[in-house]
């Protein structure tokens, strides 16, 4: 079993590596980490979080999408993605407007249960049709819905990208997404700059984005107003704290937290604005998740027990990266039955988003490596995500 190398983040390590001509002592130095760590995770015997792996990232001089790996464009995508890239292209060069403008509020719903879904496969392939009709008829009207609706749907292909690390794309996709919100409500620029934040915490830049989120805080302090107001510093807090937490500034973790439990306090339920939920659901997912980055397997799992047994309300978009939380918690903590658990969850939950999702990768690529007997279930699982074991 030792033998087979396991696809997965954590084995992209030792490659880069050693084309950089590094010994293991040479890198764990310049990335801060111990030499025991940095071996155990590139033989798969310990988990490669994105963390640790955006510090290698910047040692190696790479960006964090480059060292976890980039998906490959399926053959099924490949259409869609051109028609996608035409229609970004085009931003500036309007078309007819659509026949029945009224259909597109519909259109976008329905993206955006695709996207809720997990369904990445049909969210490309509906994603250009829906972005173009909805670009022409705003320069058609120049009015505020129509390009919030565009940005809406820019937040939507930067979502599609940043899950398949197509970063070069993401971040042209917030590009466009801010220009829209320029002639937007003032909502689409707080929306845009929480998914500019974003780009930064796939490419590695924890700080960066942070800085992105403090500005965004602001603006949103002294330009929204009423539930816009609640909703917009929501989610920007939820980005902040799992920036924070990716560097282990539990200062600032903290302090995005209790202000995302505050404002957390005045919505009931979870709600759905732009494509992304806020409330208190989405919010403990949130800390579950940065309670695991700072090391607190116990605490997040706690929380995650609490959050399960009440039940959820959210989507698999949102489900499904908590029971990858979950399992990784689980792993850290020695539980390797409860992290198959957890990361069978989420294959049952999100499978498209199980496949490429780098925690879950590396759940798959550490529970194959650790597992010296046969066991059924794993090697199932490893059967459906494709991995030989």
């Amino acid at each position: 079993m030792s033998a087979i190398r396991i696809p997965g983040p954590g084995t992209n390590v030792a490659v880069c590596r050693k084309a950089r001509d590094l010994s293991q002592v040479a890198l764990a130095r310049r990335a801060g980490v111990s030499v025991s760590l940095l071996s155990k995770i590139e033989i798969g015997d310990r988990a490669l979080t994105q963390g640790i792996a955006a510090s290698l990232a910047q040692a190696m001089g790479l960006t964090l999408d480059e060292l976890l790996g980039t998906e490959p464009v399926a053959k099924a995508d490949e259409a869609s993605l051109a028609a996608l890239n035409y229609a970004i292209r085009r931003f500036d060069i309007p078309d007819a407007p659509p026949s029945h403008p009224e259909d597109l509020p519909c259109e976008l719903a329905e993206l955006n249960e695709h996207r809720y879904r997990t369904e990445l496969g049909a969210v490309l392939q509906k994603l250009p049709g829906v972005l173009a009709k909805s670009t022409n008829y705003a320069h058609a009207t120049q009015s505020p819905d129509a390009w919030t609706r565009v940005a809406d749907v820019y937040s939507v292909v930067y979502w599609v990208a940043a899950r398949f690390r197509w970063m070069h794309l993401a971040e042209l996709a917030v590009m466009k997404q801010q220009l829209a919100s320029e002639r937007a409500h003032p909502i689409a620029a707080t929306v845009a700059a929480r998914d500019e934040a974003g780009a930064f915490l796939n490419s590695g830049d924890f700080a960066g984005g942070l800085a992105i989120v403090d500005r965004a805080v602001v603006e949103a302090e002294s330009t929204l107003e009423g539930r816009d107001r609640a909703y917009g510093l929501g989610i920007l807090h939820l980005r902040g704290l799992t920036l924070a937490g990716r560097i282990k500034d539990k200062r600032t973790a903290q302090q995005h937290i209790d202000a995302a439990w505050r404002v957390a306090d005045k919505f009931p339920e979870d709600i759905e604005d732009h494509g992304i939920h806020f409330g208190p659901e989405n919010t403990a997912v949130h800390v579950i998740s940065t309670t695991s980055d700072m090391e607190d397997h116990r605490g997040a799992l706690n929380t995650a027990d609490d959050l399960i047994r009440n039940g959820l309300t959210l989507p698999a978009t949102r489900v499904g990266p908590l029971h990858m939380n979950v399992g990784r918690s689980r792993l850290a903590l020695g539980d390797r039955d409860g992290a198959l658990e957890a990361l069978e969850e989420a294959w049952n939950i999100a499978p498209e988003m199980a496949r490429i999702h780098p925690t879950s990768q590396e759940l798959m690529r550490v529970l194959t490596s650790l597992h010296r007997r046969s066991n059924p279930r794993l090697t199932r699982l490893a059967k459906r995500a494709g991995v030989p074991f």
